[in-house]
């Protein structure tokens, strides 16, 4: 719990002094619309952009729900240094901030302090998600399941590459081979 509970002290002081891995001159766009049902769910981690929060994290996943206040409920979930090390878990809240889209969001996982949450590219299927902020300090590539295809993956990259991302920043997570 230690680990996801500095998460959003992290969160701000890389925002203050993180590496930027985006041409913040090429406009960051969201996709034009979420159905937040279908967004609910587990994620995997399938690739990030380092950061301090998830330091000698693998297995990494994401599950999302709603919660009775109307705001979303996450759960973040590490391995420690292995895809089958030790778990931690950061809980938090998002809330919807552009409900026209339903595509930009704010996250939560310590008391007042929100951070960006956009969802910059998403599959016709929900099968995989990409998730940005417009510092380009902070991106996600998601999955439903533990990996990804190769011609799905190079699509992605391609994508980001287009918006401006320096892909080859990219961390990619391992997962054990019991994920699914």
């Amino acid at each position: 719990m230690k680990f996801f509970a500095i998460a959003l002290f992290a969160f701000c002081a890389a925002c203050a002094s993180g590496e930027v891995n985006r041409n913040d001159q090429i406009p960051l766009t969201t996709v034009d619309y979420v159905e937040v049902d279908r967004y609910l769910g587990e994620w995997f981690e399938i690739a990030r952009l380092p950061n301090r929060f998830e330091k000698n994290c693998e297995g990494v996943t994401a599950q999302y729900s709603r919660r009775d206040d109307g705001l979303l409920k996450v759960v973040n979930t590490c391995r420690q240094g292995a895809p089958d090390g030790k778990e931690k878990r950061a809980k938090g809240r998002a809330k919807i901030v552009d409900e026209v889209t339903n595509a930009k969001l704010k996250v939560s996982f310590f008391g007042p302090f929100w951070g960006d949450y956009w969802i910059i590219d998403l599959a016709d299927d929900y099968s995989y998600a990409v998730v940005g902020e417009p510092s380009g300090r902070f991106l996600w590539i998601l999955a439903r399941t533990s990996s990804l295809s190769q011609i799905e993956l190079s699509t992605i990259l391609a994508r980001l590459q287009e918006v401006g991302y320096n892909t080859d920043a990219l961390y990619f997570t391992k997962h054990s081979s019991a994920a699914q």
